[in-house]
């Protein structure tokens, strides 16, 4: 990492060895490598990888040094989640980007609008990933160059600029890590290896792989799940281990995803070796029914199992079908499988926000892999006042409550917002990040979808009171105003856009011939 002192030394070295360069000012050239810090993806992956190793090694050491996410469709959305954790954290410490196969699927691809069955282009990942990281960039060459005018400002009236030097020697970047999904790795693992070094190139050091069929995949929250064999599973993982470390990222994320909480379904039977090996495993949890071999009908499927002759039970779209109650020992042998073979980290995609449920399945991973640690998918799929409110009246009715005054078959009622139970739900939902981390081995709690539902929300808003009887009081006090008193940043956004970095930039290419937008005629300056 150059600093401002190192790179003004070698700007002067090099004006030195070239003799043509005059023209080049040692503090402007100092200046832009500073606000440039990353030249490449591969820069940003390594980085962001040594960020994500020591807060996974913090968070082995103490639970509530967890980690947190917000998924972001669009670099300025990505950009102004690290922007608001500066103002108001004063840091980007423990935050990172999701980008979500749901959004890219519904928000970014060239088909429309799209459910999240990996439809969408597998370029449009990367591609977003390097929007995300050319946004955040951006913020750190703004932030940066406010900083240089400051300095500039303080030089030219004769006053101590050690505070600012210190706030630009020690500036802390708005680029963050990026989990990413890769969905089911969209094909075979060579395809799966070929777009992992896509999406590490654009500077991605983690990435979500799950377990589902590729051309069969489903959504975490839907119907339909069709998962694949240990053997299969693996074999991406490593793909994604060699696109790493071909690139020279040795300390890349896996997050190994399991879908089979909610999956009944596999598409090919594995073949075993010897009995109780790993195929064998997976074949054990396959419904299957006895019969002879005269009971067989004509091209059947038959195995041998257990000494007996069955047949899998297989559907008419030629899927076989999982036991029932099978599906969290099917999740446990996944994590622990995952872990044994190159994975760092695990997702359990669950029906509903749990902790004891969590627990329960991480305790029995642990068992074997006692360093395993979740990334776990705070859902907007997941009715959390909802299911909140369920757990407050399982508890209550446990520790026996008079119920009565609540119909159960109706907590979502408004009528119950302001009771007891809304209270005691709420301050689950306020502290499930924290006790989920502390009991249930959740390292990054992440929303998958925040910013699809807050720009619903917000347009929604918008739109009823402009086009009704607010007018343009509805943009002026819904939003202007509030940007106004929050000091968000984007309110002035030429600046927000880069305009005060190209005026800078043009002065220090043409000097007093720079034609610049900022000025007395500006209406940004409205904004002071």
């Amino acid at each position: 990492m150059s600093t401002y002192t190192s790179a003004l030394e070698l700007v002067r070295e090099l004006k030195q060895k070239h003799g043509n360069w005059e023209n080049i000012s040692e503090t402007d050239a100092a200046r832009m490598m500073v606000q440039n810090r990353f030249k490449t993806g591969l820069d940003i992956a390594k980085y962001t990888a040594d960020i994500m190793r020591q807060d996974m090694e913090e968070y082995d050491n103490d639970t509530s040094q967890y980690t947190q996410s917000l998924g972001a469709w669009h670099g300025f959305v990505a950009q102004q989640t690290m922007y608001a954790n500066k103002k108001y954290f004063n840091t980007t410490s423990k935050k990172y980007i999701y980008l979500s196969g749901w959004m890219v699927a519904a928000l970014r691809s060239e088909f429309g609008p799209l459910p999240d069955q990996s439809m969408h282009e597998k370029t449009a990942v990367p591609k977003l990933i390097e929007e995300i990281y050319t946004f955040l960039r951006q913020a750190d060459a703004k932030v940066l160059n406010d900083y240089f005018r400051e300095l500039n400002d303080a030089e030219e009236a004769g006053k101590d600029t050690k505070e600012i030097q210190a706030k630009i020697e020690n500036f802390e970047s708005h680029v963050v890590p990026i989990i990413a999904d890769i969905d089911a790795g969209f094909g075979n693992e060579e395809a799966t290896y070929l777009l992992a070094k896509k999406i590490i190139e654009a500077g991605a050091c983690a990435l979500q792989l799950e377990n589902q069929v590729s051309d069969a995949k489903q959504c975490g929250h839907q119907a339909g799940k069709v998962t694949v064999p240990h053997e299969d599973y693996i074999a991406k993982i490593n793909a994604i281990r060699y696109a790493f470390l071909e690139l020279g990222v040795e300390n890349g994320i896996i997050v190994a995803r399991t879908d089979s909480e909610g999956a009944s379904l596999t598409q090919k039977i594995p073949v075993s070796n010897e009995p109780g090996d790993l195929a064998s495993k997976y074949i054990d949890f396959i419904e299957m029914e006895e019969i002879t071999l005269d009971q067989a009908h004509e091209n059947d499927s038959l195995l041998k199992h257990d000494g007996k002759l069955v047949r899998p039970v297989r559907l008419a779209n030629g899927l076989y079908q999982f036991r029932e109650d099978t599906n969290i020992d099917r999740v446990v042998l996944d994590c622990v499988t995952a872990l044994e073979n190159g994975a760092d980290l695990l997702w359990i995609e669950t029906p509903t926000p749990d902790i004891e449920h969590i627990k329960m399945m991480v305790d029995r991973i642990r068992e074997e892999q006692p360093k395993a640690k979740l990334v776990y998918n705070n859902s907007p799929s997941f009715n959390w006042t909802l299911n909140f409110r369920k757990q407050v009246v399982a508890k209550w009715e446990k520790e026996g409550y008079d119920m009565s005054q609540y119909n159960k078959d109706d907590l979502m009622s408004s009528d119950y917002d302001g009771t007891e139970l809304n209270t005691e739900a709420d301050k689950l939902a306020k502290d499930f990040q924290k006790d989920a981390a502390r009991e249930a081995g959740v390292f990054h709690h992440l929303i998958t979808l925040p910013t699809y539902h807050t720009t619903a929300l917000e347009m929604h808003k918008l739109v009823k009171g402009y086009f009704g009887e607010d007018g343009m009081l509805a943009y002026v006090a819904g939003v202007q105003r509030k940007e106004i008193r929050e000091g968000v940043s984007a309110v002035k956004h030429q600046a927000m856009a880069g305009s005060d970095i190209g005026d800078d930039h043009k002065e220090i290419f043409s000097g007093d011939n720079a034609l610049k937008a900022g000025g007395g005629k500006n209406t940004m300056d409205q904004f002071k």
